[in-house]
């Protein structure tokens, strides 16, 4: 029994592109059952990294290892299949329902029972019945991101990697999203969610990182998450 994924482990992770220096020696593990959160200012290398994290952007030093109990865990495609990902771009197909969209994507992963699954996962974002079943390019920006954050849970990944989840959202929205992510957690996932928007994660985030010109400024964990003040505070604090 190989288990799940428990810590992505970051060794010294470097990114340039061209003479620009988007990483700069990063170390850092994220363990599943928490929910690490990354801020920084604009610049400060939080895309590049969920970038790496996700395999899609490839690394100029350093490394990243994704750790069963029994040992790294596989590269390639597997690897691949166990990790969700929510970035800029929603990876949404505007042709297609939101219901036609999941069931797409379910069918690539080779998900079970995909209509139900996508019944289940649009009724936890909150997409309401008649948009589900419109065209995704009628959609507002919250509903589209509502669709690509049941598509990023579609097939129950052990790695789930987030940027600016909250973008587009409304209070409801938000807060249907914070639970979503709580539960995310609370099943030992390993969950890295980018944002600004620090009233969201107030009280569901209990690893906070701060990035600063591509260098690691803050790495801590605290026991019952961190209040709203104190992410406003560290974050003002260590960005200025």
């Amino acid at each position: 029994m190989t288990g799940p994924i428990e810590v992505v482990e970051v060794r010294k992770l470097t990114k340039r592109y061209g003479f620009q220096r988007a990483l700069a020696g990063v170390d850092l593990q994220f363990r599943a059952g928490a929910l690490s959160a990354v801020l920084g200012p604009n610049g400060a290398g939080k895309s590049t990294l969920l970038g790496v994290l996700s395999t899609l952007v490839r690394p100029s030093a350093g490394s990243v290892a994704y750790l069963r109990p029994s040992g790294e865990a596989a590269p390639g495609p597997a690897l691949r299949r166990a990790i969700g990902v929510l970035a800029h771009d929603a990876f949404v197909y505007g042709e297609l329902t939101g219901v036609e969209n999941l069931e797409f994507y379910g069918m690539l992963y080779g998900v079970a029972e995909r209509e139900a699954r996508a019944r289940a996962l649009l009724d936890e974002v909150g997409l309401d019945e008649a948009a589900r079943h419109r065209r995704a390019r009628t959609y507002s920006r919250g509903m589209t991101q509502r669709l690509a954050l049941a598509r990023a849970l579609l097939h129950d990944p052990e790695v789930l990697l987030l940027d600016e989840p909250f973008s587009g959202l409304d209070r409801a929205g938000a807060a249907a999203l914070s639970r979503t992510l709580a539960r995310a957690r609370e099943s030992r996932r390993v969950v890295i969610v980018v944002s600004h928007d620090l009233e969201a994660l107030a009280g569901v985030a209990d690893h906070l990182v701060v990035l600063k010109r591509g260098k690691v400024a803050y790495d801590e964990t605290k026991g019952g998450g961190y209040a709203h003040d104190e992410l406003k505070d560290l974050y003002h604090r260590l960005t200025e």
